[in-house]
């Protein structure tokens, strides 16, 4: 890959998206262990832990409908900055609150959902200056998106160990300082980063208006053959793999008193998302992407299963080691489809449909879950979601708008051939 004209090739800006990205997923990593944790302390229902994924779901949804339109509005870099600083003021909070009027079930519910609202539009950000950050570089675009998804998964292989084992040296609230703290020198990072379009805004007509905006990417999405089944395949596995980690082994490790054990298999799992998603960078492009897309969400839905049978902890940290190796190349591959099937002043909303699949999906699966599990037992509510999400996965064998992964470039086009290019007729069936 070449760099622009005038532009030095250098590493250093990924290397601080990179670090931003750390920064910010432990964070937010750290959370998704913390928060259940302390409502399970006060109330010790399941059903509570799934209301409260529920509700921080929903404005995630919210946002994160706004979120692509505002990076395109606003610029890639205030963005993350300003969605970082937000969201650390609202983890500072609760411990805040904790101490002096003291936290019940709603008033936690709103402080989660006031830090939740802001996550969507500083990921979008990030995930929207990874091809220049890749130009800049040298490196090809397929293998950074490789390394960003491993990024996250050493971010959440962070976050979850550090809350588990803050929640056991320190308590569950005051575990929430760690959170705050890494939003803010997320943002401080970002602040240093310089690129070419960091600071630009790749949509300046505000004529048309937000709604109008996001009609436009929505619009961009429906006549794209391969963008809509991704969108809805990646919808459909989150919902029910996201209450895996945020109901169903909270709910089993807070029984037996263990939140060491909680963060240390929540660790694991992330730790083979790093490998899996590492493996990617720099082995995938010997293998057809839609083998890679297609095989890793069935080993995902394998080790799922096997997650569910085995008894003995040193089995569970083998089974999800396994379980984050299966799903390290299905991020990357995502992004890659994302990013070179969508024109530059579109990227920021064409992410943040990816966003919005994936929030919109999130709600329906933190109820169902949560109920499940407190009406029929964390057996049969996990033996339940592994089903399904296997079923996901084979179905994905069936949708052959994802051999279109194979003709993929390695890096964004300024006119990308696409199936809107082709054909701007009425939306495709994903079986198509």
């Amino acid at each position: 890959m070449n760099t622009r004209p005038g532009h030095r090739r250098s590493a250093l800006p990924l290397l601080q998206l990179e670090a931003a990205t750390v920064l910010s997923g432990a964070g937010n990593g750290a959370a998704l262990v913390i928060l259940p944790w302390l409502v399970l302390e006060r109330t010790g229902d399941a059903a509570d832990a799934g209301i409260l994924g529920a509700a921080t779901a929903l404005p995630l949804l919210f946002s994160s409908i706004f979120s692509g339109a505002i990076v395109d509005r606003v610029g890639r870099r205030r963005t993350s900055i300003g969605s970082d600083l937000f969201s650390a003021v609202s983890a500072a909070s609760i411990p805040i609150v904790a101490a002096t009027i003291g936290l019940n079930l709603p008033v936690l519910i709103a402080l989660a959902v006031l830090g939740a609202v802001f996550d969507p539009a500083g990921v979008t950000a990030r995930e929207t200056m990874l091809p220049d950050a890749a130009e800049r570089s040298g490196w090809r675009l397929q293998r950074v998106n490789g390394v960003h998804e491993a990024v996250w998964g050493v971010a959440f292989l962070m976050g979850p160990g550090i809350g588990g084992l803050l929640i056991a040296a320190v308590g569950a609230a005051s575990a929430l300082w760690f959170t705050a703290g890494a939003f803010v020198f997320s943002a401080l990072i970002v602040w240093t980063i310089r690129l070419p379009n960091a600071d630009l805004r790749p949509d300046p007509d505000l004529s048309e208006g937000i709604l109008g905006s996001i009609r436009t990417g929505v619009d961009f999405v429906r006549h794209d053959r391969l963008l809509l089944t991704l969108l809805l395949v990646i919808g459909g596995l989150v919902a029910f793999y996201m209450p895996v980690e945020s109901v169903l082994l909270p709910v089993e490790f807070e029984a037996r008193n263990e939140p060491g054990r909680l963060g240390l298999l929540v660790t694991t799992v992330s730790a083979g998302w790093a490998v899996g998603a590492l493996l990617y960078a720099w082995l995938g492009h010997r293998v057809r992407r839609s083998w890679l897309f297609r095989g890793g969400l069935l080993a995902t839905a394998a080790a799922l299963a096997l997650l569910v049978a085995v008894d003995s902890y040193p089995l569970m940290l083998l089974t999800g080691f396994a379980l984050g190796v299966g799903y390290g190349p299905v991020g990357p591959i995502l992004n890659l489809a994302l990013q070179t099937r969508s024109p530059e002043h579109l990227r920021g909303r064409i992410v943040g449909l990816a966003s919005t699949a994936e929030y919109a999906a999130g709600p329906a699966g933190f109820l169902v879950v949560g109920v499940a599990t407190s009406w029929l037992g964390v057996s049969t509510a996990f033996a339940l979601t592994a089903a399904i999400v296997a079923a996901v996965a084979v179905t994905s064998l069936l949708l052959r708008p994802l051999d279109l992964l194979d003709e993929l470039p390695d890096e964004p086009t300024e006119h990308p051939i696409t199936d809107a290019t082709l054909d701007r007729g009425a939306g495709p069936l994903p079986f198509h």
